[in-house]
Order: C-alpha cells, then structure tokens, then sequence
C-alpha cells in the first residue's frame, strides 16, 4: 500500500475498523443536530418510538449496501448496485435520487449551521440572518470545492470522536438530571398527539437522522479487508446511532415535554422553540446553573457549527463525485461534468448544484426540507434493497465473501430478510412523505422528471440505448502486462500537463482492494527563492492534478504537492518511491516536434530505477501504438 509515513499519517489510520467507524459516524451523527427537532415536530411524545423505527430500516438499508459494497467495491452506491443488478435507467434514478439527497443535504445542513452559531450572535438565529449567513457558507464552500481542497482525516476523526462524546455526556447528564419515565408516558396522547398520520411522517422524517449513509458504498477501498472490516465498522455505526438517537429524544422530551396550549393544540419546545437547534434545547433545560449552561452552550454551539459545516461540504463533495460519475457512464450532458481549466474540478456541477441548493434553502422551511430529503433518500434505499434481492436471483450460485444474517430460501435462491425489510420500510416511508405531503409530492416528482427528461433527450442525441451502460472511454494503458502491484507512485512535474493516460495506467497496475496509488505532484521553487516561498497560482496547479486524479480513480488515490529545486525532480521521485515503499513508478513520456524526449527527469529515474517504471506514451495510445519506450 502506498503509505508516506513521515507526511501522511492518515493513509494507515483510515484501514481499521475503528478509523472506518469514525469516518462513518461522522457523516451519520451530524444530522442529529437537526434532524431532532424536525422529526419531535410531527412526532411530539412518540419521537422516541418514531427514531427506533426508522433506526431499524436503517440497519437494514446499511446492511444492504455492506453486502453490496463488499461485492463491488466502488463509489455510486444505490446507482451502482442498480446498474450491476439491472439497467442504466434504473441505476439513472437511483442516481438522480442520491443527487436530491446531496442537494437537500448542503441545503439543511447549511441552514443550520448559523442556527448554533447564534449563542454568538443572536441575529443569526432567525430570518434573514440565518438565510443569508447559510447562503455565505454554501457559497464559500462551493468556490472552496471549485479549487481543490484536501480532506483531513485527521481531523475528520477527531471531531466524529468529540462529537460522540459530546452526545454522550449530555445523554449522561440528561439521564441524572431530568429523564423521567412519567413525563415520558403522558407525553403520548395516542391518537391525538400525534395523529396516526403525523406519527407515520414522524418516522419517514427521522431517515434523515441518518444522512450520510451512501458514504459506506465508498468505504471498501479505504479498507484492509472489506468483507471483514467494512461489516463491523457499519455493524458499530448500527449499535451507537440506535442507541444515541433513543436516548438523545428521551432526555430531550423528559426536558422538554408535549404540553397544551391555550388553543388546545399539543405541542413540545423541542419541535417549536428549538427546532432549529434542538440540542441546544436540551443543554438549556438541563437544569444546570448558568456557569455550566453558558460554557455548555458556547461549545456545542462551535462544534455543532463545524460539524454541520464539514457535513456541508461533504455533500458539495458528494455531488462532484456522482456527477462525474454520472457523466463518465453517459447519464448526464458532458457539460455538466466539464473540469475547470485551472483547478481540474467539475465546477459546472459543483454551481449548478450549490445555486439549486441555495433556492431550497431561501424559504427557511426545514420540514420541507426534511420531507425532500425524505423523499430522494427512500427511493434510492428502495432501489439498492431490490438491487441487491436482483443480484442475488442474478447470481444464485456466486461465493459471497460477507452476507448479513437472516436469510431464507425462496423462488430457487436464498433471499436476505434484511433487504426484503428494510426495502418495505423505505418503500412505505416513501409513499408516507408523498400521500401527505402534496407540495413534496409535486416538487420530488417534478425533480425527477426533469431528470428522466434530461436523461433521454442526452442519450437520444448521443445515440445511445436507455438501458444499455455506455461508458466514456477513458484511455486504455497499452503495453502494460496483467499484473498488479500493491502500491503505485504517479509523479507529474510542474511544466507537466496532466494526463488522464498515466492516471489510467497507474489504476490498472494498482490493486483495486488497496488505497494504492499516490501522486507526487511537484513544484519547482526556483533557487533565488526560498523553498517555502508563497506560491499560490503554482501551489493551486499543482494540487488540481491531484484532485483530477481523484476524480477518475476515487478513494484509491491520494497525494501530495512537493516543492523541488530546479533539476532535482528525477531524485526527488526516486527518493519518494523508497519512502513509500512503491512496487511501481507511473511516469508520463513528453515529446518535442513529435518525436520523444528522454529529459533530465526520467533519465535520472532510470537511472534510480528505485523499484518497476513504466513510461507512458501518450502519443503511443492516440495512434493506437506501443507504449515508448516499453516497461523498464
């Protein structure tokens, strides 16, 4: 695995189970700072039961994309299990729900992140300052996105970390102080307060507590062994998110309980008062003096804010991931997926989508907000469910390297209850949101005709079958032999333009079960500067070939800018490849008047030869010719 140990620490962390559980927790915990008082809104005393439900059908649904995800280790989630199992349309619709589900995502989470800022500043928590300062954040990390912006997993873990401890000590705290079982039981009107028909859009609504879990389909490459590590991460995802989100609502209602107004209308502080910042609430009617609350207060505030803004930008990530996706199977315009000349990220997608998530959020409602989530995030669960069912009757016979428990036999192959459950409660929350919900109905139905709209008058321009997958070609790797090297080094210098030929190469030779390929993009700091010099145009070249490689080649890839002296790059590469342990150095090939030119850089790497170089021939792959020179 290539593994820089001095600079890049996390490459080794993110292969445990417990960095996989981390990363995971921390897309699915952050939509409890919002997704409580949303759901408390229609569920009233019933949250508790209504969060356990919809708990369940997530268990199911992570089940389902653990099996799933451990049989094609690849990103696309629900789309990409649809495509395996049926066809490009079907995996289209998927797709298009999953791009709803990042929309709303950036949207809501955005929305609220000036709500818990507001212990700050108090304009933030109402209108138009939290419309206007949630606008800010997307548009800030919209342009943030467009230049190419490294993740810290690092950091990411750290704040997954505190973030449960965090819901921890309050659920400890809550449990001390208020957690009454009586208030609980006369909380609960059955019937009244909720209606049954609140109660079942309670439960619909509480899937969005579970935001986040399409990232598990990403996961498998980032493991040692998916069929091992990948099932326990999400198994221990499972055990704290339905553990917390029962307890989390149990305090909160013992704090904050159903009461009845003066027009006799039942409801509760936590889905009023509090709904934009629900666990604030509780920390305010904990029933601590005012030191501890004010100090409680600020802290969760910040980390509420950060957590909520990384989320945030999470789903701006998402959305250029499935788009070039999208596109790279035919399913949307090449214009969407169109990378900016400069920082070699799809910036199209990236303002189309971050402009459409804007719209939704300029109304301030975040139940509709929540019931759209609702809706783009059950049908795509629903289709991956099915997907799944369909690969197992496709492929009755096949050795499955993890499976859930629970499965029978049925219709001549063995059926996973999980998938069967778990696709009739998405199914069911599904037409929930839509039979009482008219104005969700409307615009999720109108969401995706417009996307099958798009998707046929593309594919009937293009001349392409509906359900047929038809992939953007992307250059083949000639004259590399079948074999797979467990780690691969891919260097670009600064005057060097960036190759989608070395990319390609470097993912055939590379193992697909390993996060095995770096790219060492170099900058050259002339030697009247010092090597720290502030570069940032060079700095933002550079680190856009890295981000480019990610686009084609996913989570396999990582990397890294270095900073060289004139005339050192060739040493610079060996040196990086003994450092990270590489099987093998990707090196592109340039030319002069067309013929090729053995520079200063790659004879020194061939003359390091510190492990297997290939030299990749571009001009070789567009005339259909042998790579020049061959594999040294």
């Amino acid at each position: 695995m290539a593994q820089r140990i001095p600079r890049d620490e996390s490459l080794s962390r993110v292969h445990g189970v417990g960095a996989l559980f981390a990363a995971a927790y921390g897309n699915v915990g952050s939509s409890i700072y919002y997704a409580l008082g949303v759901t408390a809104a229609f569920a009233l005393g019933l949250t508790p039961v209504a969060f356990v439900i919809s708990g369940l059908i997530f268990a199911a649904t992570a089940a389902t994309y653990a099996e799933a995800t451990v049989m094609f280790p690849e990103a696309g989630g629900s789309s990409s299990f649809a495509r395996h199992a049926f066809n490009e349309l079907i995996s289209f619709v998927a797709a298009w729900g999953q791009m709803l589900n990042y929309v709303i995502t950036v949207a809501i989470s955005a929305y609220f992140v000036p709500h818990y800022l507001a212990v700050f500043w108090e304009p933030l928590g109402h209108g138009p300052g939290d419309i206007i300062a949630g606008g800010v954040v997307i548009v800030f990390l919209a342009v943030l996105n467009i230049r190419g912006s490294q993740e810290s997993a690092k950091l990411n873990l750290i704040l997954a970390v505190a973030d449960l401890a965090t819901q921890v000590v309050l659920v400890g705290i809550g449990v001390v102080l208020v957690l009454s079982p009586q208030v609980l039981v006369d909380n609960v009107h059955l019937g009244v307060a909720p209606t049954w028909s609140d109660f079942a859009l309670g439960i619909a609504v509480g899937m969005i507590a579970y935001t986040g879990i399409e990232t598990i389909s990403n996961m498998a490459e980032e493991a040692k062994d998916a069929a091992r590590t990948i099932p326990r991460s999400v198994g221990l995802v499972v055990i704290a998110v339905l553990g917390l989100y029962l307890l989390i609502p149990v305090v909160a209602l013992s704090a904050m309980p159903v009461v009845q107004n003066a027009a006799g209308h039942y409801t509760t502080a936590l889905g009023s008062e509090f709904a934009n910042d629900p666990i604030l609430g509780i920390v305010e009617n904990l029933g601590l003096s005012s030191g501890p609350t004010e100090v409680l207060r600020f802290y969760v505030g910040v980390l509420a804010a950060v957590i909520l803004l990384i989320a945030t930008n999470a789903g701006l990530i998402g959305v250029s991931r499935l788009t070039y996706s999208m596109g790279q199977h035919r399913q949307l315009p090449e214009g969407l997926r169109q990378v900016h000349p400069k920082y070699r990220t799809p910036y199209i997608a990236i303002l189309v989508f971050a402009a459409i998530a804007m719209i939704t959020l300029v109304p301030g409602q975040t139940d509709f907000l929540a019931t759209m989530y609702s809706f783009g995030a059950m049908l795509s669960f629903t289709i991956a469910h099915i997907s799944v069912i369909q690969l197992r009757r496709n492929n009755r016979d096949a050795e499955r390297t993890w499976k859930p428990p629970l499965n029978f036999r049925a219709f001549g192959f063995e059926v996973p209850l999980t998938a069967v459950l778990g696709g009739l409660g998405t199914f069911a929350a599904w037409i929930v949101v839509m039979a009482l919900n008219p104005r969700t109905l409307a615009v999720g139905i109108g969401w995706m005709v417009l996307g099958l709209v798009i998707y046929v008058l593309y594919r009937r321009n293009q001349k392409l079958p509906l359900t047929e997958t038809v992939k953007v070609l992307t250059p083949e790797p000639l004259g590399v032999e079948e074999i797979e090297y467990r780690s691969v080094l891919v260097a670009f210098e600064d005057d060097q333009p960036f190759s989608e030929e070395v990319v390609a190469t470097a993912i055939k030779l590379a193992s697909k079960r390993r996060r095995g390929i770096h790219v060492h993009s170099m900058l050259t700091v002339p030697t009247h500067l010092p090597l720290d010099s502030d570069l940032p145009d060079q700095e933002g070249a550079a680190q856009s070939k890295i981000e480019q490689a990610k686009l084609i080649g996913g989570q396999r890839v990582t990397g890294h800018v270095e900073r060289v002296r004139p005339g050192q790059a060739g040493y610079d590469i060996a040196d990086e490849a003994k450092l990270i342990n590489a099987a093998a150095v990707v090196v592109g090939l340039r030319y002069r008047n067309g013929r090729p030119l053995y520079d200063k850089t790659l004879q020194t790497v061939l003359g390091e030869r510190p492990c297997r170089v290939i030299v990749v021939s571009e001009q070789g792959a567009q005339r259909g010719g042998e790579l020049v020179p061959a594999p040294v």
